[in-house]
């Protein structure tokens, strides 16, 4: 895999995970409309929207957290299974990391990011734990490992969360606005260690409403609205030179600020 001018590794053309005309209602809301979405292995695509575009609910799909109605969702070549110790084992090939940390309360850091590796995997606790310290260094709060939850700042807490994410071996890692629940002062902490996470070669979708991040480190664009991917592109290009007149307006009223 070779770099880009940023220093990021070059996309392979390997299809890792598939959309084809998927559709999902809640009720009477058409929330995703025929989406058809490619997303190569080592590729970083940023969803962006206005709100109640059906961004986070797209991204929820792809691990079945939510369901939907038609089309089909595959990862690595693997249909999503609907239910039981397939879509189990599925789930943890992809890794999730929401607005809400979800951390465990009562474990400590580190016990939180042995957890899954220990229960799903199958590792042996002294190889997790070793590894867990390893991430817990490379997203920056190893220092932190045996405090809990409470003890971190929010900043913190979603760095442990992508750090146990990481502890699955994902192929694949799903961010769902990961800072918008954050004070703006950590906002970038979070983005850099997603950023180093690009810079690695892992597959990333991202939902966010972070248009810097956009532009340094992703690979694609997805613009969405009203359900529908209204169009997709390199940054540059989707930043400079929207196609639609609904981008347009959304860059409008967010870049001028």
């Amino acid at each position: 895999m070779s770099d880009d001018a940023n220093g990021f590794p070059r996309p392979t053309n390997e299809p890792l995970v598939v959309l084809q005309d998927v559709n999902k209602h809640f009720g009477d809301l058409h929330v995703l409309r025929d989406i058809n979405l490619t997303v190569h292995k080592g590729e970083v695509v940023v969803v962006i929207g206005p709100s109640g575009s059906g961004k986070s609910t797209l991204c929820r799909t792809i691990n079945r957290l939510e369901t939907f109605e038609s089309g089909s969702i595959t990862i690595n070549g693997e249909t999503l299974p609907e239910e039981g110790k397939a879509l189990a084992r599925l789930r943890a090939d992809v890794g999730m990391v929401f607005q809400s940390f979800n951390l465990f309360s009562h474990k400590t850091i580190l016990e939180n990011v042995t957890l899954g590796p220990i229960k799903v995997r199958g590792a042996k606790a002294a190889a997790a734990k070793k590894r867990a310290m390893e991430l817990l260094d490379r997203v920056g709060v190893a220092h932190q490992a045996e405090k809990y939850p409470a003890q971190l700042s929010g900043g913190q807490q979603q760095r442990v969360a992508i750090a146990r994410s990481l502890a699955m071996e994902p192929t694949v890692m799903l961010f769902d606005e990961p800072t918008s629940a954050l004070d703006p002062e950590m906002i970038n902490e979070v983005l850099d260690v997603m950023v180093q996470l690009a810079k690695s070669g892992m597959t990333m979708i991202v939902v966010t409403h972070e248009m810097g991040f956009a532009r340094k480190a992703a690979d694609r664009v997805v613009f969405m609205s009203d359900g529908a991917i209204l169009e997709e592109n390199i940054p540059e290009e989707f930043f400079s030179n929207p196609q639609t007149d609904r981008a347009k307006d959304f860059l409008g009223k967010i870049l001028t600020h």
